[in-house]
C-alpha cells in the first residue's frame, strides 16, 4: 500500500525503466531523437513560410503536421531526458504538470488524426476535381480547415482531462513512461466508468472519421486514375497519395504497437518502452517523407543548400589575406 503521508498532488512517475549501464546509450538516443525532430520539422515550416511559390493548400498543411510533430515531441521527450538518470524513486511531478502533459500528449495525437483527414481531402479536390482545386482549396479554406483540424482535438481532449481532474485521488504511483488519460483516471479509487467510456468512444470516432474518410478518399482517387488516360497524371497523383498513406500507416503502426503489447504480460516493459513510438518515430520520418518524396520540397531544399554553400564559399573567397 502506497504511503498516504505523501502530498497527493506530488505524483511520482516510472518513467523510462532503463537499468543503469544503458541510462547513457539512452540518453543520447533521444537526445538525438529530438534534435533531429525539431531542426528537420522547424526547417520545413521555415522553408515553406519564405518561400512563396510553396504558399499553396498542400504544403500549408505539411505545416500544419509539422508544427504538431513539434509540440508532441516537445510534450514527451523532454521530460524523458530529464528523468533518464534520476532513480525511479526519485522521479517526481507535480499533478498538475501531469495533466498538462498528458493534454498535450492527447491532443497531439487527435490533432494528428484530423489533420490527416484534411490533406486526404485536399488531395481529393486536387485529383477529382482539378478543374475547381483553385476555387475549393482557397487560402481562406486552408485556414478554416486547420482551425477546425485544431480546435476539434482540442474539445474533445478538454473534456478528457475535465472528466479526469474532477475525480479524487487516493494513489500517486503512475507506471508509465509519460502522463496520460489512463495514468491519471488509476489514480482515482472512485468510480471511472464514465471516464472509460468516454475515452473508449473519443478514440473510436476519431480512429475511424480518419480510416473511413481516408479508405474513401483513396478508393475515389484510384477509380478516378483507373478510368483516366492520362499516365503522367496518374504517376504523380499516385505518388502524392502514396506520401499521404506511408505517413498515415506509419502513425497507426505506432499507435497501435503499445496497445498489442500490452496485451501480454510478459511483454509489459516492452510495451511502455513502445508507447514512446508515436512521439518519435512519426516526427522523424515525415518531413524525410515530404522532403524527398514531394518534388517541389526537395528542389526547394537542394537550392537552398546550394545558395547557402555559394555564399559560404564566396565568403571565404572574398576574405582578405595578410602577407608577411
Amino acid at each position: 500500500m502506497e504511503n498516504q503521508t505523501f502530498n497527493i498532488d506530488i505524483l511520482q512517475l516510472e518513467g523510462l525503466n532503463v537499468t543503469p549501464q544503458y541510462s547513457i546509450s539512452a540518453f543520447i538516443l533521444l537526445l538525438l531523437i529530438y534534435i533531429f525532430i525539431m531542426v528537420s520539422n522547424s526547417s520545413l515550416i521555415m522553408l515553406i513560410t519564405m518561400e512563396r511559390s510553396l504558399h499553396e493548400p498542400m504544403y500549408l498543411l505539411f505545416c500544419n503536421m509539422s508544427a504538431n510533430d513539434v509540440f508532441g515531441a516537445t510534450a514527451i521527450i523532454p521530460r524523458l531526458l530529464s528523468d533518464t538518470f534520476a532513480p525511479i524513486s526519485g522521479r517526481y511531478i507535480h499533478y498538475i504538470d501531469c495533466v498538462i502533459q498528458a493534454f498535450c500528449a492527447h491532443f497531439h495525437a487527435g490533432t494528428s488524426h484530423t489533420v490527416l483527414m484534411i490533406m486526404a481531402f485536399d488531395r481529393y479536390v486536387a485529383i477529382c476535381n482539378p478543374l475547381r482545386y483553385a476555387t475549393i482549396m482557397t487560402s481562406r479554406m486552408v485556414m478554416k480547415l486547420s482551425v477546425g483540424a485544431w480546435v476539434m482535438a482540442f474539445v474533445s481532449v478538454a473534456i478528457l482531462m475535465g472528466l479526469v481532474i474532477r475525480l479524487s485521488r487516493c494513489r500517486r504511483l503512475i507506471l508509465n513512461p509519460f502522463c496520460d488519460n489512463a495514468s491519471l483516471f488509476k489514480l482515482s479509487c472512485e468510480n471511472i466508468l464514465l471516464n472509460h467510456i468516454y475515452g473508449l468512444a473519443s478514440a473510436v470516432v476519431i480512429l475511424a472519421s480518419s480510416f473511413c474518410s481516408i479508405l474513401l478518399t483513396y478508393l475515389k482517387i484510384s477509380m478516378v486514375c483507373l478510368n483516366s488516360k492520362n499516365k503522367v497524371l496518374n504517376s504523380r497523383a499516385l505518388q502524392t497519395c502514396a506520401t499521404h498513406l506511408a505517413v498515415y500507416l506509419i502513425m497507426l503502426v505506432s499507435s497501435f504497437t503499445p496497445m498489442i503489447i500490452h496485451r501480454y504480460p510478459e511483454w509489459a516493459e516492452s510495451g511502455k518502452v513502445a508507447s514512446v513510438l508515436f512521439f518519435a518515430v512519426p516526427p522523424v520520418l515525415n518531413p524525410i517523407i515530404y522532403g524527398l518524396h514531394c518534388k517541389e520540397l526537395r528542389e526547394k531544399i537542394i537550392c537552398t543548400f546550394h545558395r547557402n554553400k555559394v555564399k559560404n564559399d564566396k565568403s571565404v573567397t572574398n576574405r582578405p589575406t595578410f602577407q608577411k
